[in-house]
């Protein structure tokens, strides 16, 4: 566990049931993660899903905490709370429906790519849905490994200059 608390940031979404419930629960869950304080919550906003998969829209956005717990400590209680929301991580399609999904998105400055924990994420630069948020919540994080404040990345998504993923992570 690092000794001095680190900032993290945490994207969260919901396109099933009551996905208004889920994110504020969500939210809750975090506010009482041991060791961390909850500094910031994002809007919460509708966004059209991604991919292939026919599904209805999400409601996404983004916390930043203060944490004490080890990167790979939040990810497993990050788990636990999509748990206790209904989410069997592993029986689900990919990039499909879900009650609940909360990333990791950043941790401190670090850069970290081990089995089930890769930080930054890999596709948050592509994401407008986790770049907007964090923007609001973030706009001068420097993001590790790409060289880009949140801000900056965000500006790229939305002026038609979205980055290619490759080479920035």
């Amino acid at each position: 566990m690092p000794n001095d608390p680190v900032h993290a940031v945490i994207a969260l979404g919901s396109n099933l049931g009551d996905r208004e419930g889920h994110v504020r629960s969500a939210v809750a869950c975090l506010a009482d993660l041991p060791c961390s304080t909850l500094i910031a919550v994002s809007t919460i906003r509708e966004t059209q899903p991604e991919g292939e998969c026919l599904q209805g829209p999400y409601l996404n956005g983004a916390v930043l905490i203060d944490t004490r717990l080890s990167p790979r400590c939040l990810l497993e209680a990050l788990f636990e709370i999509e748990r206790k929301h209904g989410r069997v991580r592993g029986k689900e399609q990919r990039w499909g429906p879900r009650t609940l999904d909360l990333d990791l998105i950043l941790y401190g400055d670090m850069t970290c790519s081990e089995p089930g924990l890769v930080v930054p994420h890999p596709r948050m630069h592509l994401r407008r849905f986790v770049l907007e948020p964090l923007a609001e919540i973030a706009p001068g994080w420097l993001v590790p490994g790409i060289g880009m404040t949140a801000g900056e990345l965000f500006m790229r998504v939305t002026d038609g200059s979205r980055p290619r993923d490759e080479g920035l992570v």
